[in-house]
């Protein structure tokens, strides 16, 4: 891959990954360094990144493996000594058509915070399939390549996220109508 290619690779992907970056680390600075990372070693292998074939599925299987190389390596210095994790601002703005009221903005939102914050709780067995499956919209061929499983695997793991999802919400909106 040579360097415009990687620069088409950015300004086409960039924003897909970010997000991801987003919703698996639950972190605006975690994000950041993660998303830098992924692109610095992608420009590390860039012979290695067929830009023919799929590299947002690459690019999303490198941020991927090196979030999971640091949650690893966060666990095993826990374990030696805690630290305790400074708090990160979770106010993001939502953009809301203006076409709804005010209470109606502040209801979609407060919804959309809840589902993000159902989405983190599951375990990363889970979660990874969900956020690559409706955030990056890949489909579950991809999925299955970038996680190396099964594709069997994948679709199980997203009904099994499903189901628990459908749970979880159920009683937060059940107690929230009552």
């Amino acid at each position: 891959m040579t360097n415009n290619e990687l620069e088409a690779c950015i300004a086409q992907y960039g924003t897909d990954l970010y997000s991801f970056c987003r919703q698996l680390t639950q972190n605006r600075q975690e994000a950041d360094d993660l998303y830098q990372d992924t692109f610095l070693k992608a420009t590390e292998q860039s012979g290695k990144i067929n830009y023919a074939g799929n590299p947002k599925s690459y690019l999303l299987s490198v941020a991927l493996r090196i979030w999971k190389n640091r949650t690893r390596k966060y666990a095993w210095r826990m374990r030696i000594a805690s630290v305790h994790p400074m708090a990160e601002e979770l106010q993001e703005r939502m953009a809301a058509p203006c076409e709804r009221s005010p209470e109606e903005q502040i209801l979609k939102q407060e919804e959309i915070r809840q589902i993000r914050q159902a989405v983190g709780h599951l375990p990363n067995r889970l979660k990874i399939p969900v956020l690559l499956y409706y955030m990056e919209e890949l489909p579950i061929a991809e999925i299955a390549s970038v996680l190396h499983i099964p594709s069997g695997t994948v679709k199980s793991r997203l009904y099994q996220a499903r189901t628990r999802l459908k749970k979880e919400l159920e009683v937060i909106w059940d107690e929230k109508n009552r």
